[in-house]
């Protein structure tokens, strides 16, 4: 009797092992995901509760506690006050639209820069002294390494010269620069699995490098730039320690405004939480519609 037939056999004598196997798996995925979505669920929990169900850990509603709109009425998004005009409602609306414009405009530059420099980098040869390709490409990983707090002096300084403080420009080119390695070395991956010969083919038909690059390799990498800035998006997003450092009152972003949520009473975390799920809320949306094209970015370059 041959392995297979051996193998088969075993399979089929044994649909105990198979079910009890398939359940581990699903309970282990189940658990996982309660883990991954149980903050979310708090923090959204936590928008509708009162002070003493936040301090008595209350969980489950209309069980453990009565839902009230305490958090949103403190941001003027409550259905009892959204129709009236609200100054609180007023700054969030300003701190959301700056991390919107921030943190959109930031990754575009980045995902623009990063293909390009990307792309020099799989299809040229570059030599400075004893740096090669290789060693470009770690040397813009490598400035993830720095701590941000190291060039918090510097980037104070010449912001202040340049008037550039407080404002939403100055985030937006410090941003660039933080998640510019990140999308190189994306980048970089996901035209390494684009075949050359597809690019000498329409240099064969015509096509200049600028032509072959726009025409041939942009739509066949469009998933791994979506997955870039997805990630882009989410980084600038919930950057704190620039926000905080280089704005005051014009630029201010969503986590700055999060993170001031404290008083002589201690925190409000009722407020903190109805903020915290207005942040979150646009990630999330952004990442269910462009979801395919992140799964893709993901998994392109895995099988050649």
């Amino acid at each position: 009797m041959s392995e297979q037939t051996e193998y088969a056999q075993s399979e089929i004598q044994s649909p105990t092992a198979f079910y009890a196997s398939r359940i581990f798996i699903y309970g282990a995925l189940l658990v996982w995901a309660f883990i991954c979505l149980f903050p979310i669920y708090w923090t959204i929990s936590t928008s509708f509760k009162v002070a003493v169900d936040v301090t008595q850990g209350h969980l489950i509603p209309w069980v453990d506690f009565t839902p009230d709109w305490r958090g949103w009425r403190s941001l003027g998004l409550s259905p009892d006050t959204i129709g009236t005009g609200s100054t609180v409602r007023d700054e969030f609306m300003k701190r959301f639209m700056n991390s919107v414009i921030t943190s959109i405009s930031a990754s575009l530059l980045a995902i623009i820069i990063g293909s390009l420099a990307a792309y020099g980098l799989t299809r040229f040869r570059y030599k400075f002294g004893f740096f090669k390709n290789e060693d470009i490409s770690f040397f813009f990983l490598s400035q993830l390494i720095l701590p941000p707090v190291v060039l918090a002096l510097p980037f104070l300084v010449l912001y202040r010269e340049v008037a550039m403080l407080d404002t939403r420009i100055g985030l937006i080119l410090i941003y660039t620069l933080t998640v510019l390695p990140i999308v190189i070395w994306i980048m970089r991956d996901q035209f390494n699995s684009i075949p050359v010969e597809l690019e000498e083919a329409a240099l064969v038909d015509g096509l200049s490098i600028w032509g072959a690059f726009f025409q041939i390799v942009l739509p066949i990498a469009l998933p791994g730039m979506v997955a870039a800035f997805i990630l882009s998006m989410v980084l600038c997003w919930n950057e704190y320690f620039f926000a905080a450092l280089l704005t005051s009152t014009n630029a201010n972003t969503i986590p700055v405004m999060v993170a001031s949520q404290t008083g002589s009473q201690g925190i409000n975390w009722w407020s903190m939480a109805a903020l915290s799920t207005a942040a979150i809320a646009p990630l999330a949306i952004l990442g269910i519609a462009l979801e395919r094209y992140l799964i893709k970015g993901m998994t392109a370059g895995a099988v050649k």
